[in-house]
């Protein structure tokens, strides 16, 4: 029997990080999508705009790991809803920049409490301190695969 006919998916460590990025994805985006209408590649781009006063398109497109076609849609679709303002950069006129508006600020003020809840379940799901300890193991992976 060949080597690739002893190759079990679900125990593949890279299939299964997709799945658990998935499916708690899923289950997050069920939350914020219900209560405030936002789509994933929408919460991505509002999320990491909470995070600085305006923000390039192309840092955007860097940081939010989804295709730049959803982001540009849902950047488009965040401007329509009044959450986001783009602006030409002022530094250097090739790039645009983003930032939240102040309906878009006041948006994560009421998604960040919920969002820190949503963390502290899905970690409470592990026993006896585990869930900090995989929350460590996930963001020194990340750093390493920089």
């Amino acid at each position: 029997m060949s080597q690739s006919a002893n190759f079990e998916l679900d125990a593949f460590l890279p299939y299964q990080l997709a799945i658990l990025s998935s499916r708690v994805s899923a289950e997050f985006a069920e939350i914020y999508g219900r209560r405030f209408g936002l789509s994933l590649a929408e919460w991505r781009v509002v999320a990491h705009l909470s995070a600085a006063d305006k923000v390039s398109t192309r840092e955007v497109f860097a940081r939010v790991d989804l295709d730049k076609a959803k982001i540009s849609r849902a950047a488009q679709r965040l401007e329509a809803n009044g959450l986001i303002e783009k602006r030409q950069s002022a530094v250097d006129r090739r790039l645009v920049e983003m930032s939240l508006t102040q309906k878009g600020r006041d948006m994560m003020a009421e998604i960040a409490p919920i969002a820190r809840r949503f963390e502290a379940d899905f970690l409470a799901r592990f026993a006896d301190g585990d869930g900090r300890a995989f929350q460590r193991l996930v963001m020194e992976a990340l750093e390493a695969s920089k």
